[in-house]
């Protein structure tokens, strides 16, 4: 006959060395009583809320996300787009960057108006925050 080892002192019984078997639960420890709240995202995979400017949402028509008045940002910069303008505005690059093929071929058969237009417009490119592409997207800045 074996002896089982005794309970150490100052040890609540039931807790120790001699329990009631490996995989048995003591009382009030375990899964709660209706299982674990389901959470996670939503269908989307998104956190409810507005997505953060920038962040690619999958949408084609926005690929780089909405910006805090709900319209789409484009994949082309404002600040390229002003720089371009700004050293290589007599040719109508800047322009021809944003898909304004029009306003880069007037631009470039008149010299960028002599160089004042296309300075001017270097410079509203880099400072409005409302000039879009040719897709109607807000130039990301």
């Amino acid at each position: 006959m074996s002896e089982q080892p005794q309970q150490p002192p100052n040890q609540p019984p039931g807790y120790g060395y001699p329990n009631a078997g490996p995989y048995q639960q003591q009382p009030g420890y375990g899964y709660p009583q209706g299982g674990y709240p389901q959470g996670g995202y939503p269908q989307g995979g998104y956190p409810p809320g507005p997505v953060p400017p920038g962040m690619y949402t999958g949408d084609p028509n926005a690929p780089y996300g909405y910006d805090p008045f709900g319209r789409p940002y484009s994949d082309k910069s404002k600040i390229v787009a002003g720089i371009l303008q700004l050293f290589l505005g007599t040719f109508g690059v800047g322009r021809f960057y944003i898909g304004d093929v029009g306003i880069g071929l007037a631009q470039l058969f008149t010299c960028g108006g002599m160089g004042i237009w296309a300075l001017i417009d270097g410079i509203i490119l880099l400072t409005s925050n409302d000039k879009t592409d040719a897709q109607g997207r807000v130039l990301r800045g």
